[in-house]
C-alpha cells in the first residue's frame, strides 16, 4: 500500500478533449516527491524545445506532493509549471489555500494539461472522475463571480475552483492562476498559459477527506507539537497577528523597503501602509489554508473613492503593500487594498503589476514617458493614478494594453525606459533589496525563473545572533555566522544550500513560512520526519531532502538550457549597481558588479555547472539521476 499519494496523474488533452489516468511507479514519487520536480518530469519528456508559450504545444502541469492533504500546517500547496510568456524559459509558481488538499481528496496527485481547446472549457473533477465542460458562460467574468456561478451550477458549496481570470483570457503576461478568489500562483505569467489554452477553470471536489499515512499517531503528535511550539516562536506569533504585512516595518527599519521603484530603501510614509496599521484599521479576519494553525492570510474591508473593497478578495500581503505602496510612493492603504482586489478579481500577479506601474511612474517623472504617451499624467505618489493604471492594465485598455505584459515588454515595445527596469529574466523584482541582502541578489541573478524571494533563505538568517537560526542552519551544514553584507564563498555556499532546501519545499509543496531552514515553525529535521511519518520511507534523510531540492533546481535549469538560455541571462538590472538615495541605513550603498560576477563563478562551480554556459554538466545530471535529459 502507498502512503501519502494515490499513484494517479490525470492527463488532459484540450485539443481532442481526451482524458486518461497514468499510474506512475512508487519509485517515481520517491525520486521527485511532487511539485516542480514532478511537473518538470513531464515537461522535459513531452514538450519539444522552442514551443510557443501561448501555443498548443506548451504543457501546463499542476502538481501536488506526497505530503499534500495531511492534517498538518503548511502542506496545502500546489505548484504550476509551464514555459513562461513573461520570463526567459521556465515558469514556476506556488499557491496555497484549500484547492490543493481538495484535489488530493478528489483522487489525484497532479494534472498534466496539453493542447488548446477551440472554445472555453472547465475541468470538473469529483471523487476520481473527470470531465471537460463548456465554460463559454464563464468567459470574461471575475474570479468571484465564477466561483458563485459554479457553486450554483454544481449545487455544491464545498467545491474548490482554480481559474485564470479575465487577465489570463486577455493573455496578459502578468496573469496569475487564482483559487478562492484570493490565493494566487502569481509569478511568471502562468494565468496567460491557462487562458491561451481556453481552460477557464479546474473545479475539484473530494468527499473523502482521509489521506492514508504510514503513522497517524506520529502525525497527530507532530501537529500537536506545532501548536505547542507556536507561542514560543516570535516569527509565527507576528505572522498570525499582522500577516506577511508585518514585515513592512522591519524592512523599512533595515533600509530594505523598496521605495520609488528601488531608488531608496526607506519610505517616509511607511506607517500608513504597515501591517500594524492594516491590523488596526481595515482587517476583518485572519484566514488560513487547509489544516494550518498559523492563519497568516488577511481579509480586509474598506472603501476607496466610494468603491467597496470586498473581503472575499483577501487582503494585501507584504509584497503587495510594497509594490503598490512604497514602490509607487503611495501612502493610501485603501488604494493599495483596492489594487489588491482588482488583481484578485482579474487574476493578476500583484508583484509584477505593482512594479510595472512603478516603472511607468518613474519613466514619467524622468521624462521618458509623456502625458501624450499615457493619456494622462502619472506622477509618483498619486493613489488615484495607481488604481486607475491597475484597472487599465487588468482590462488591456489604452495605456494598460502597453504595460499588460510587464515592464520589460513595455520598454521593448516603446523602445525606451530600459534603464529604469528592475527585472531579471523578465520577472519584476520582489520587495527584498539585494543591496541590503547580498546573497539574495546572487539568487535573483541565477534563479531559473528570474528574481524570486522564496527560492533561498535571506542573508539575515546567517548574519543574526538569534540562536534559533544558527541551530537550525547547522543541520543542513551551515555552521558559521557570517558578516553582514558579505558575499564571499561561505555566503555563496549558504545561498546555494538554502536554495536546495527551498527547492525541496517546492517539490514537497510545503509552505516556506511554516517549513524551512531558519525561523519557521518547523525545522529541516522536522521536514525529514514529516516525510517519514507520512510515506513510511524510514531511510529518508536530510541528505536526500537536499538532493531532491538540487534535482528540481537542475531540472528547471536544464529546461532553460534546452531553450538556448545560458549564463548570459544571469544578470541583475543596472539600477541595482547605482547608489541608493535617502537618509536611511541603506543610503549610499549599491551592489558591486565584480563582487556579483565572482560570486556567480563560485556558485556555478559549487553547483557542478559549466563555467562557460552556467548550465548543468552531463556528470551533474547523471549524479542526480537525470541522465535522461538531453541537452
Amino acid at each position: 500500500m502507498s502512503f501519502g499519494y494515490h499513484g494517479k496523474i490525470l492527463h488532459v488533452n484540450l485539443t481532442d478533449s481526451s482524458i486518461f489516468e497514468e499510474r506512475p511507479p512508487d519509485a517515481f514519487y520517491r525520486k521527485y516527491l511532487g511539485g516542480s520536480a514532478m511537473g518538470m518530469y513531464y515537461i522535459l519528456n513531452d514538450m519539444s524545445p522552442g514551443a510557443d508559450p501561448l501555443g498548443p504545444d506548451n504543457i501546463l502541469t499542476l502538481m501536488l506532493s506526497v505530503l499534500t492533504g495531511a492534517p498538518i500546517s503548511g502542506q496545502s500547496r500546489l505548484t504550476a509549471n509551464a514555459k513562461s510568456p513573461l520570463v526567459d524559459g521556465i515558469g514556476d509558481s506556488q499557491s496555497g489555500g484549500f484547492f490543493p488538499a481538495e484535489l488530493k481528496f478528489a483522487g489525484y496527485d497532479g494534472i498534466v494539461v496539453k493542447g488548446q481547446s477551440e472554445k472555453p472549457v472547465y475541468l470538473w473533477i469529483k471523487d476520481g472522475e473527470a470531465e471537460l465542460r463548456n465554460a463559454t458562460h464563464l468567459w470574461g467574468k471575475s474570479t468571484g463571480d465564477v466561483n458563485d456561478i459554479l457553486i450554483s451550477e454544481l449545487n455544491d458549496k464545498k467545491i474548490e475552483v482554480m481559474q485564470c481570470g479575465p487577465a489570463g483570457e486577455k493573455l496578459s503576461y502578468l496573469a496569475a492562476i487564482i483559487n478562492m478568489a484570493n490565493r494566487a500562483n502569481g509569478r511568471t505569467g502562468l494565468g496567460a498559459v491557462m487562458g491561451s489554452k481556453r481552460l477557464k477553470a479546474v473545479v475539484v471536489r473530494g468527499t473523502s477527506k482521509k489521506l492514508p499515512v504510514a503513522s497517524s499517531k506520529q502525525l497527530n503528535k507532530f501537529a500537536r507539537s506545532g501548536v505547542t511550539a507556536f507561542d514560543d516562536n516570535a516569527s509565527m506569533v507576528g505572522l498570525r497577528k499582522d500577516g506577511t504585512a508585518g514585515v513592512t516595518s522591519l524592512q523599512h527599519a533595515d533600509g530594505g523597503l523598496p521605495t520609488y521603484n528601488f531608488n531608496s530603501g526607506q519610505f517616509a510614509a511607511m506607517d500608513s501602509i504597515s501591517g500594524e496599521t492594516m491590523t488596526d484599521t481595515i482587517l476583518t479576519g485572519r484566514e488560513t489554508c487547509y489544516a494550518c494553525t498559523v492563519r497568516c492570510k488577511r481579509s480586509v474591508t474598506t472603501t476607496y473613492r466610494d468603491e467597496q473593497v470586498d473581503e472575499k478578495y483577501g487582503g494585501p500581503e507584504y509584497e503587495t503593500l510594497a509594490t503598490f505602496g512604497s514602490y509607487c510612493g503611495v501612502s493610501d492603504l485603501s488604494a493599495v487594498a483596492m489594487a489588491n482586489q482588482i488583481c484578485n478579481e482579474y487574476g493578476l500577479d500583484t508583484i509584477g503589476t505593482g512594479a510595472t506601474i512603478a516603472w511607468a511612474m518613474e519613466c514619467f517623472e524622468e521624462g521618458i514617458l509623456s502625458e501624450k504617451d499615457v493619456g494622462f499624467p502619472i506622477p509618483m505618489g498619486d493613489p488615484e493614478v495607481m488604481v486607475k493604471l491597475t484597472k487599465l492594465l487588468a482590462s488591456r485598455i489604452g495605456f494598460g494594453d502597453v504595460i499588460a505584459d510587464g515592464s520589460r515588454a513595455a520598454a521593448n515595445r516603446l523602445d525606451r525606459g530600459h534603464e529604469y527596469l528592475i527585472t531579471v529574466k523578465g520577472a519584476e523584482t520582489p520587495a527584498h533589496m539585494p543591496q541590503v541582502k547580498r546573497s539574495l541578489g546572487l539568487i535573483y541573478a541565477v534563479n531559473p525563473f528570474g528574481a524570486d524571494h522564496n527560492s533561498s533563505e535571506h542573508d539575515p538568517a546567517v548574519e543574526d545572533d538569534y540562536k534559533h537560526y544558527s541551530d537550525r542552519l547547522q543541520s543542513i551544514g551551515i555552521k558559521t555566522k557570517l558578516p553582514a553584507k558579505s558575499l564571499g564563498p561561505d555566503k555563496v555556499r549558504f545561498a546555494l544550500t538554502t536554495q536546495h532546501m527551498n527547492s525541496f519545499l517546492d517539490s514537497a509543496n510545503l509552505c516556506v513560512f511554516v517549513w524551512g531552514s531558519a525561523w519557521q515553525l518547523f525545522s529541516p529535521e522536522d521536514c525529514v520526519s514529516l516525510v517519514i511519518t507520512i510515506t513510511g520511507w524510514d531511510d529518508f534523510t536530510i541528505d536526500e531532502m537536499l538532493l531532491v531540492g538540487e534535482r528540481r533546481l537542475n531540472m528547471l535549469r536544464a529546461f532553460n538550457a534546452r531553450e538556448g538560455i545560458d549564463r548570459t541571462a544571469d544578470k541583475l538590472p543596472k539600477k541595482f549597481f547605482k547608489t541608493l538615495q535617502g537618509d536611511g541605513p541603506s543610503s549610499g550603498i549599491a551592489l558591486d558588479i565584480e563582487e556579483i560576477m565572482q560570486a556567480q563563478e563560485w556558485y556555478y562551480e559549487m553547483s557542478g555547472w559549466s563555467p562557460d554556459s552556467g548550465n548543468p554538466t552531463n556528470d551533474t545530471l547523471k549524479r542526480l539521476g537525470l541522465e535522461w535529459i538531453d541537452l
